[in-house]
């Protein structure tokens, strides 16, 4: 007796790649950044927080919590993969979507360290390129990511994946991305200025009005 295993379909590699071009890159950019570095100062903080019971707490917190939400984050990628319907336009939206949020980020990303590089910027607030436009051109980038990647949820008939994307870009906007950052940053020096003249995430032209 054979067992039949039917591969992935074309979207399914499609969206495989895609995946793992976002992952490869992301993963590419923490190794380089964070080399040589000590632990991110957010889980330092958390440790300390908890003190003796951080090791049994992490355990829901940080591991049970991002595991939980990888699992729905990811439902549009898992029923794109599942779905035998033929490409649509759906899916070129999707793939446009992902490389230019992936491109977006990157760009950031790297004019920020160029920036961090030049030691003439020491203690300056970086609002020159991309994030002239936004203040924070590798969130808005990944967030873009995601809604391609609910258009293949869509492109399968897989409308309620859409909610994935929407709780990915809320927590990039209020909880571990825009608002920790801003709020760690708020007392820099000319940070106050670039906030009343740059939007926070969706790219627009700078503001001209000045604090008072």
């Amino acid at each position: 007796m054979t067992l039949a295993v039917e591969g992935p379909s074309l979207r399914g590699w499609l969206v495989c790649a895609l995946v793992s071009l976002w992952g490869l890159r992301l993963a590419l950019y923490l190794t380089w950044r964070n080399h040589g570095r000590g632990e991110d100062p957010r889980y330092t903080a958390m440790r300390n927080r908890h003190g003796a019971a951080w090791p049994f707490r992490s355990l829901f917190i940080v591991f049970g919590l991002q595991g939980a939400l990888m699992l729905f984050i990811v439902l549009p990628v898992q029923f794109a993969i599942r779905g035998k319907t033929e490409l649509n336009p759906l899916d070129v939206v999707g793939t446009l979507l992902v490389l230019t949020g992936v491109a977006f980020e990157s760009l950031g990303d790297l004019q920020l360290a160029r920036f961090k590089a030049n030691t003439a910027n020491k203690g300056r607030v970086m609002n020159v390129g991309l994030w002239r436009y936004t203040r924070h051109p590798n969130y808005f980038g990944d967030a873009v990511v995601w809604w391609g990647f609910a258009c293949f949820g869509l492109a399968v008939g897989a409308w309620w994946t859409v909610a994935s994307a929407a709780l990915m870009t809320f927590l990039l906007v209020r909880v571990s991305g825009v608002a920790m950052l801003e709020s760690a940053m708020k007392h820099r020096p000319g940070y106050a200025e670039y906030v009343a003249s740059t939007s926070a995430f969706i790219p627009m032209p700078p503001r001209t009005a000045q604090l008072k």
